[in-house]
């Protein structure tokens, strides 16, 4: 283990993912000339250049289960990282988080203004739909078709921007969610998407229906364990290490389960959930061997 918690092979296949996620990046958001260059640049400046990449490390490994196309699974992990960073330039917006920082550099509203930020976070949205609608990423349009339904599912009003209200209502409340609640907000701002890249896979693959329900049950709980380990970040990291400020949950009175339970009840809740997804991979052999691997990073992880 290295010192951020992470073992030599899952910080290997993660460096290999980074690298072909950006090159896929790069070829899917060329850079423009005229009059759009400055969104296409905001667009750029937002999906690229850092990142965990998380969710398109999930798609990946998914997908390598099933003997997937590497081509098509970097598809469908742009798609995704896609989607998550017009969340992130929204969610940095005055009207949301108000946010300077992402990644260790200026937010878009920041290094351009807020009109381009809204607009490139409505372009990156629309063009994940467009990647993962194309013929490149499956030759099954059925494929495709489950592809983009699940995609809106995750991140429509039953998931990630319902969560991001239930989180604004949750703010403006007289008084505090209880644990079930709060579980509720995370598990649609930041599970479902989650959640989603770690089934996408199964469904690229046409995986038999058990594998493909694993795969998401073992999402779903890594994406709630994800939360919990961020909330502790925000509390407990310096802004160095989490290259974005830190302690505004607190400042913000936001409802994680960190500030509802304490530090030490949140930690031991999230390694519960990261033995409950391990578990879920039992079906799976040695090749989810990275899978299992990296239940473990998202709660050792410092930034």
């Amino acid at each position: 283990m290295d010192r951020t918690g992470m073992s030599e092979a899952l910080a290997a296949a993660l460096a290999e993912a980074q690298a072909e996620i950006e090159e896929a990046l790069d070829t899917l958001l060329p850079p423009a000339e005229g009059p759009e260059a400055p969104l296409l640049a905001a667009m750029r400046h937002a999906a690229m250049g850092g990142g965990k990449r998380l969710r398109g490390f999930l798609v990946l490994e998914g997908a390598r289960q099933f003997r997937v196309a590497r081509a098509s699974a970097l598809r469908v992990a742009a798609a995704i990282e896609m989607l998550h960073a017009y969340s992130l330039v929204h969610d940095d917006l005055p009207a949301m988080d108000d946010d300077d920082l992402r990644r260790g550099r200026p937010t878009v509203h920041k290094q351009w203004d807020e009109a381009t930020a809204i607009l490139a976070g409505d372009a990156l949205q629309t063009q994940a739909f467009a990647v993962l609608a194309a013929p490149d990423t499956h030759s099954d349009p059925a494929v495709r078709a489950e592809l983009c339904l699940r995609l809106a599912q995750a991140a429509g009003a039953r998931g990630m921007c319902g969560g991001q209200m239930l989180d604004m209502l949750a703010e403006a409340a007289t008084e505090p969610l209880g644990e079930a609640a709060v579980a509720r907000l995370q598990l649609l701002k930041t599970g479902k998407l989650i959640e989603f890249s770690a089934e996408a896979g199964a469904i690229l693959g046409k995986a038999p229906h058990p594998q493909r329900v694993a795969l998401a049950a073992y999402g779903h709980d890594i994406g709630a364990a994800f939360q919990i380990a961020d909330d502790l970040l925000d509390a407990t990291a310096t802004e160095a290490e989490a290259g974005k400020r830190t302690g505004k949950d607190a400042g913000a009175g936001k409802a994680t389960l960190v500030g509802l339970l304490g530090a030490g009840r949140a930690a031991a809740q999230a390694e519960r959930l990261v033995e409950q997804a391990k578990a879920h991979l039992d079906g799976m052999g040695g090749e989810a061997g990275l899978l299992r691997a990296l239940a473990d990073f998202v709660i050792a992880r410092r930034a």
